[in-house]
C-alpha cells in the first residue's frame, strides 16, 4: 500500500543510454524508469546496471525507479543487490506471477515494488500480488499480455485483464499504471488510449518516448472544468448529504474533489 500521489507519466529509458538519461532530467515527467531488462542487450547488462545506480544517485526532478531483470534471468540477483544499495525510489519487476515472488523481491530490494502484470498467471494472481506489503502498485504489461493471450491488436481483448489490474491495485491500496502505447507518431491514438485508461481507473500510464509525456499528462489530469467544479464543491460543502448544483453530494464526493485538486498540483500538472 502507498499513500504517495501516483504518477500520471512514467517514462521507460534504457539505462545503457546516457544521453536519454541526461535529457530526462529536463523533462516534465513524474517518474523515470531506468530499464535493465528488455531495452538493454545481454552483453551490456552489467554496464547498464552500474549506470542506473550512478544516475539515480545523482537524482531526478521527479520520482525514479529501476526495472530489473525478472526472476530466473541471469542478471536478476545482481540487479537486486544493486537496487537495494541504490538511491532509487522504486523497483519495477517484470512478469510477476505470484505473491510469493513479489514478497521475496520486495524484501531483497528493500524498496517499494511496482509489479508488472504481463501474463495470464499474473492477472489471475493480481489481487494477491497487490496485497503484499511493500508492493506500491501494479503496471499493466499490455504488449506481453496481448502476445500471450493471442490478441493481434487493439484493447478490446484486454478489457478483462485491464479491469482486473485496476481492481487488484485498488483492493491493495496501491497505484495502477496503464501499459505503453507503441506508435510514436500517432498523437491522436496515444491521447485516445490515455483517456481510455483514465476511464478504466488507471492513475497514469507508462511511456516509451518523451514526446508522449504532454498528451498523457493532460489525459490523466483534470480538465479546467473538472477542477473548477471540484473547487466549487469543496467550498460549498457543509457536511452530510446535500444538493450541489444539479446533484446530491456527501463526504465521499468532497474527498474525491480534494483528491482531484491535489492531482492538479502534481508535477505533470
Amino acid at each position: 500500500m502507498t499513500t504517495a500521489l501516483a504518477p500520471r507519466t512514467a517514462l521507460f529509458l534504457p539505462a545503457s543510454n546516457p544521453r536519454a538519461i541526461a535529457k530526462a532530467r529536463s523533462l516534465e515527467v513524474d517518474m523515470v524508469i531506468l530499464d535493465l531488462e528488455d531495452a538493454v542487450r545481454d552483453d551490456a547488462k552489467a554496464a547498464a546496471r552500474a549506470a542506473a545506480v550512478e544516475a539515480v544517485g545523482a537524482g531526478f526532478p521527479g520520482l525514479c525507479a529501476i526495472r530489473i531483470n525478472g526472476i530466473g534471468a541471469p542478471d536478476h540477483a545482481a540487479d537486486l543487490v544493486a537496487v537495494a544499495a541504490s538511491a532509487c525510489d522504486y523497483v519495477v519487476v517484470p512478469k510477476v506471477e505470484s505473491a510469493a515472488e513479489a514478497a521475496a523481491i520486495a524484501q531483497a530490494a528493500a524498496k517499494p515494488l511496482l509489479a508488472m502484470i504481463e501474463t495470464p498467471r499474473g492477472v489471475l494472481a493480481a489481487v494477491q500480488i497487490a496485497a503484499v506489503p511493500g508492493v506500491a502498485g501494479l503496471i499493466a504489461g499490455a504488449n506481453d499480455l496481448r502476445a500471450t493471450l493471442g490478441i493481434p491488436s487493439g484493447r478490446d481483448g484486454l478489457a478483462l485483464a485491464l479491469h482486473t489490474i485496476v481492481l487488484a491495485a485498488r483492493a491493495g491500496g496501491g497505484w495502477a499504471l496503464d501499459g505503453v502505447f507503441n506508435a510514436l507518431d500517432d498523437a491522436d491514438g496515444l491521447a485516445a488510449e490515455a483517456r481510455h485508461g483514465r476511464s478504466l481507473g488507471f492513475d497514469g500510464k507508462s511511456l516509451i518516448h518523451p514526446n508522449q509525456i504532454a498528451a498523457t499528462a493532460a489525459a490523466f489530469g483534470p480538465s479546467d472544468a473538472e477542477l473548477a467544479d471540484a473547487q466549487a464543491l469543496v467550498e460549498a460543502a457543509t457536511g452530510g448529504a446535500e444538493r450541489f448544483r444539479d446533484r446530491m453530494i456527501e463526504a465521499m464526493h468532497v474527498a474525491q474533489a480534494h483528491a482531484l485538486i491535489a492531482r492538479a498540483g502534481s508535477r505533470s500538472g
